[in-house]
């Protein structure tokens, strides 16, 4: 069993086809089909069918996809360790989703950071639904953002940070100061961050606790543009309270007033359980809910990541 082999397996899976594994690997069809072909023989299984509605497991097939995913994500790993080592140095990656990568995690990172002189800090912007697959890869080592539905018994969840979502109006907004029924906050133009596009976290629950129509949505790349979009009095956005509290103060943004704008949420952090010495991830994990961080989190540390693209954005501190 190779890596190559493995490789070749996982696109198979995650693609559904032989031919567009091949494509996705730049190889021949052929080479795909050898490779699974040898796995095939080695394991003693057919690991897969092709039948009218794509590809049918095996029971092995799919506990192969899972192992062989868990196998390259620590290759990946140990070479980047290999590498950050013969110079000196640790890395520790972080994925984390839009909200908190843009608000908060510059100043915890900075903070953070500063403790260990050999430590080097990716950060990268991720669906918080890809989360836990992403920590059981080993494709990241710490994970920040909304609690999953679901924790799985491998991956140690904590809180870190209490926070609250208010909607902001411009100067000029007639919802300004006001208490809105969830009928008036439905008719207005909701201007949002990418956390919008996903399915987990405050944004998208309030968006489907109010029933805002999808026509009523404008996302754009960053929440700070949003904002910007709202001091225009383009629309309604939502944002952290203590994110905004200056613009309120100085008349730039209105709040929205009543239960209905206002949500109550948790940033949590996910690491694997590991037996053993402390790891950089789980150090992380403890220092990220002292009040120390929490403070860091609330005023930044003057990194910005606010010029991203939804999918993913990363940056290094050092």
């Amino acid at each position: 069993m190779t890596p190559t082999q493995l490789r070749a397996y996982v696109a198979v899976v995650r693609l559904g086809s032989v031919k567009q594994a091949a494509a996705e690997l730049e190889v021949s069809e052929s080479a795909v089909s050898l490779h699974v072909a040898q796995l095939r023989k080695e394991f003693g299984d057919k690991l897969f069918t092709k039948t009218a509605a794509g590809l049918a497991f095996t029971p092995g097939g799919l506990r192969l996809a899972s192992r062989a995913a868990e196998l390259l994500g620590l290759q990946d790993r140990t070479i980047l360790e290999v590498s950050a080592a013969k110079r000196g140095r640790r890395l520790l990656r972080v994925a984390a989703s839009n909200l908190f990568a843009e608000f908060a995690a510059p100043g915890l990172i900075e903070l953070f950071a500063k403790r260990a002189a050999d430590l080097d800090v990716e950060l990268s912007v991720r669906d918080p639904s890809t989360f836990e697959s992403l920590l059981l890869t080993r494709a990241a080592d710490i994970a920040v953002g909304p609690r999953p539905l679901v924790v799985d018994e491998a991956i140690t969840c904590r809180p870190v940070m209490n926070y609250r979502l208010v909607l902001v109006v411009g100067p000029d907004h007639p919802l300004g100061g006001v208490s809105a029924s969830p009928g008036q906050l439905r008719e207005q133009t909701w201007l949002l961050g990418p956390s919008a596009a996903t399915d987990l976290g405050a944004v998208p629950a309030l968006l489907r606790r109010l029933a805002v129509p999808d026509d009523r949505q404008q996302i754009f790349q960053s929440h700070a543009a949003a904002l910007g979009e709202a001091k225009r009095g383009r629309g309604v956005a939502p944002a952290l309270a203590f994110t905004v509290a200056p613009d309120v103060r100085d008349g730039q943004l209105n709040l929205v007033m009543g239960a209905h704008a206002t949500v109550e949420a948790v940033w949590h952090s996910q690491v694997l359980t590991a037996p053993g010495p402390m790891s950089a991830a789980a150090e992380l994990s403890r220092f990220s809910s002292t009040p120390r961080a929490i403070q860091a989190m609330m005023r930044g540390a003057g990194v910005s990541v606010g010029h991203f693209k939804p999918s993913v954005h990363v940056t290094l501190w050092s």
